[in-house]
Formats: C-alpha cells, structure tokens, sequence
C-alpha cells in the first residue's frame, strides 16, 4: 500500500511539474511555426494553458488529498507533510489566479482589439494591459514551477526523514 501511495504522489507530482516545464516548449514551437499569424498561434497556446491548468489543479487535489493521508500509513511524520502541502496550496492558488483572473481578463483585451491583439499599437490601452498580464502570466507559471521543484525537495527529504524512524 505504501509503494501505491507513494507512486500516486510522486506521479501527481510529476504530471503537473512536467506539464509545467514542458509548457514553455510546446509555446515556443507554436510561435515558431505559425509566426506569421500569431492570432491562431495564441488561440492554441491559450487553450493548451487552460488544459495544463485543468491538470495541474486535479493533480494538486490529488497530491494535497495524498500528502494529508501519508503519515496516517506511515510514509511520513506528520509535521513532514505542512511545508509540501502549504507550497501545493500556493501552487493551486496561483494556478486558479491564472486560469479564473489573467486569462479572462486577457481574453477581454484580445476581444476589444476585434479578436487580434497585434493589429493593435504597441500604447493602445487593450495592447499595453494585455502584455502587462502576459508578462503576470509567465511569473506565475514561473514561479508554480520553483514552488513545484521546491515540494519535490522537501518531498524527497520527508520520505528519507521517514525511513529513518
């Protein structure tokens, strides 16, 4: 049960820090490849954010859910598991901030530009905010992915802290 369990989390774990680390990639071709029409390469970048958000927030449930069971089967101490699951709960917090706060508002923005925000100039107000959030969006995603590597450490050192009571 012990090894189940810690698959779960690990794989939990995994799913969404990977997702997170591999997003920027999957970005970067986009733009490359549809560089002339940066509308529909935003168009796809943004659905494939909305579905990396939708799987980093059942992954964090499922890490919290995990990580709050683990020291009840004894595969932490119950004081090792506050730190990961206090960073879990920054990471869903900032992962539903971008989802429920900066895309929609960039949405809105791309909308008051008629749907293509690059057919506006560089000081409209609709193109200046929306590249505001964009640069707010990439922090966040930044920073779920230093919290993430940051809950795997302490993750790895409550399993090591575990093995030797």
């Amino acid at each position: 049960m012990k090894t189940l369990i810690r698959t779960l989390l690990l794989l939990s774990l995994i799913v969404w820090l990977g997702a997170e680390i591999f997003f920027p990639v999957v970005a970067a071709v986009t733009f490359t490849t549809l560089k002339p029409d940066t509308h529909v390469a935003g168009l796809i970048v943004g659905e494939l954010l909305r579905l990396l958000h939708v799987a980093g927030m059942v992954a964090g449930v499922v890490l919290l859910a995990l990580l709050a069971l683990a020291p009840a089967w004894g595969i932490f101490k119950p004081r090792s598991v506050l730190a990961p699951m206090g960073l879990v709960v920054v990471m869903l917090a900032l992962t539903a901030y971008s989802q429920f706060g900066i895309i929609p508002a960039m949405e809105r923005d791309r909308l008051a530009a008629g749907g293509v925000i690059d057919s506006l100039a560089l000081d409209d107000p609709a193109r200046v905010h929306f590249d505001a959030l964009h640069k707010r969006s990439v922090n966040v995603e930044g920073a779920v992915v230093l919290l993430g590597i940051a809950v795997v450490t302490l993750v790895a050192y409550g399993e090591s802290a575990a093995r030797q009571v």
